[in-house]
């Protein structure tokens, strides 16, 4: 992936032509007071929190990025306005037309995250039970000529989800099953494909607020992991495009 820039938070000129035109327009202050911080400096602010996993209290005024309060509101409302899905969107839509996406086969696999003794209160449920569900948000990927493309060829996955109904609901999509079977001897070759899972989850685990789960709202945990995911395919769309 190259190497990291020693600021990871300040956003470029390039990534904010990107996202500047999806973020909702504010509405008109009620009452006086202090200026509204400006969005590509709260967006800083969100970032610092994301790679340092600081706590939002703890920003630092001196970076000018405002409040940690005034980035948790700008990070929850553009998670509501569907900003981070629509940056996804619009990169994989860039890797498309350039002939980078690649579309024969997905692999899926589940990450634990230890969580804060006062953070989700929700404990989070087995990856199977997850399978249908992620497949299903998939987005539409436009890109090159013909209709948007949302599903894989095939999917492959560990001996955890090993269960044929499963397997027969994936063919009701029109993706062919790859799991492995419980009860017979390792080596079916799955192995040699599911670097690239964890791959990706080491790079997820790479932004340090999402290596422990603090965040009591599951809305805003989502919205680390949504833009986590945006970051990490924007550098895949600067090294392939």
């Amino acid at each position: 992936m190259g190497k990291r820039q020693s600021r990871p938070w300040i956003v470029s000129d390039e990534l904010w032509a990107l996202i500047e035109p999806l973020l909702p327009k504010p509405g008109p202050k009620l009452v006086e007071g202090r200026p509204r911080v400006p969005d590509r400096q709260a967006l800083c602010g969100i970032l610092f929190v994301l790679h340092t996993g600081i706590q939002w209290e703890y920003l630092p005024q001196e970076l000018g990025f405002g409040s940690g309060m005034t980035c948790w509101r700008r990070l929850a409302a553009w998670n509501e306005a569907g900003v981070w899905d629509q940056l996804h969107v619009l990169l994989l839509k860039k890797l498309r037309s350039a002939r980078k996406l690649d579309w024969s086969r997905a692999v899926i696999d589940s990450s634990h995250v230890r969580a804060a003794p006062a953070g989700a209160q929700k404990r989070s449920q087995p990856g199977l039970t997850q399978l249908l569900p992620l497949l299903d948000k998939i987005p539409a990927v436009a890109g090159v000529v013909g209709r948007p493309r949302h599903r894989p060829d095939a999917l492959l996955a560990d001996r955890g989800y090993d269960h044929d109904k499963y397997r027969r609901l994936l063919w009701q999509r029109g993706i062919r099953p790859v799991i492995a079977k419980r009860g017979e001897p390792h080596g079916s070759g799955l192995d040699i494909f599911r670097y690239v899972v964890e791959r990706t989850i080491a790079w997820l685990h790479g932004f340090r607020r999402l290596r422990i789960r603090w965040e009591r709202r599951d809305d805003i945990h989502e919205a680390f992991l949504g833009l986590a995911t945006c970051l990490i395919t924007y550098r895949h769309v600067r090294r392939l495009c």
